[in-house]
């Protein structure tokens, strides 16, 4: 049997490079280099300097945890350190993301990390979340699989074609940008998940179809792709926003990814109030 060669940081960069579509002269430009700095780096004439490595790498968007194999790859030290979010360490952290998402309550909010595990979540998302077969929720939770199982949310979601294609489309770029494998393989499941019957029909734009409530809902006119869930005989809109940590030290840090659903229409914000306690 053969083992093969661990790859160089050259090679390493070319990769990374290509990903990203530059060529060596275009990365030279961003990077204050030369191309045939950058040419010598990737056919391994010259050893790339622990400065150069990280600033290609920034030029490059490579994420954090592949940036600690670029620099062990150059022959140095691992620069982030990947704390676990249980470790004491990260306690002003967790009780920071703590704060944040029961003060958004009664809107829905999680945090979730690079494989979309949920690592905190509010009430909101547990309303959300209520009647679910205890299979899928059984730990770890998985957001992916939550909202896009059959037995899962996926049922209750009014415009779920157009919903899963969002979260389809941001799981491919976000595969693209960290080539991760551990996302693949949870990109496949889902993408492979039947839809639910509920599915096969469109959701009527203004809500005319919707067969809960005293019905239709007053027409809204969105700003972003909305999120249209029930809940109890009471149809919700949400938009989504993502927020990631600035400038992360950390690889944990830098792939926590903080998700809230602000009400979409006045009627959610109305039902949301009044079940808050």
């Amino acid at each position: 049997m053969t083992t093969a060669a661990p790859l160089t940081v050259g090679a390493l960069l070319r990769t990374w490079r290509e990903r990203r579509g530059l060529s060596q002269l275009e990365l030279a430009g961003r990077a204050d280099s030369s191309s045939r700095h950058i040419s010598f780096v990737e056919t391994g004439r010259s050893r790339p300097s622990e400065e150069m490595v990280l600033r290609l790498a920034d030029h490059l968007e490579v994420p954090v945890r592949d940036r600690n194999a670029l620099l062990v790859a150059a022959g140095y030290a691992p620069r982030y350190a990947h704390t676990p979010l249980g470790d004491p360490s990260m306690e002003v952290l967790r009780e920071g993301l703590e704060r944040l998402l029961t003060g958004y309550e009664p809107y829905p909010a999680l945090v979730v990390d690079a494989t979309y595990e949920v690592v905190a979540a509010n009430r909101g998302i547990l309303m959300l979340m209520e009647g679910l077969p205890e299979h899928l929720l059984a730990g770890p939770l998985n957001a992916m699989r939550l909202t896009l199982h059959p037995e899962g949310l996926a049922p209750r979601i009014r415009n779920l074609r157009e919903w899963r294609g969002h979260l389809l489309a941001q799981m491919e770029r976000q595969i693209a940008l960290a080539r991760s494998a551990p996302l693949r393989a949870l990109y496949e499941e889902v993408a492979a998940y039947p839809l639910p019957a509920t599915a096969e029909g469109t959701d009527g734009a203004d809500g005319a179809d919707w067969p809960y409530g005293d019905g239709p809902v007053e027409a809204v006119a969105y700003l972003a792709l909305p999120l249209r869930i029930e809940h109890d005989g009471h149809l919700l809109s949400f938009v989504s926003s993502i927020s990631t940590f600035n400038t992360p030290m950390d690889v944990t840090v830098a792939e926590l990814a903080i998700e809230t659903l602000l009400p979409a229409d006045p009627a959610t914000v109305k039902y949301l109030r009044s079940l808050a306690p």
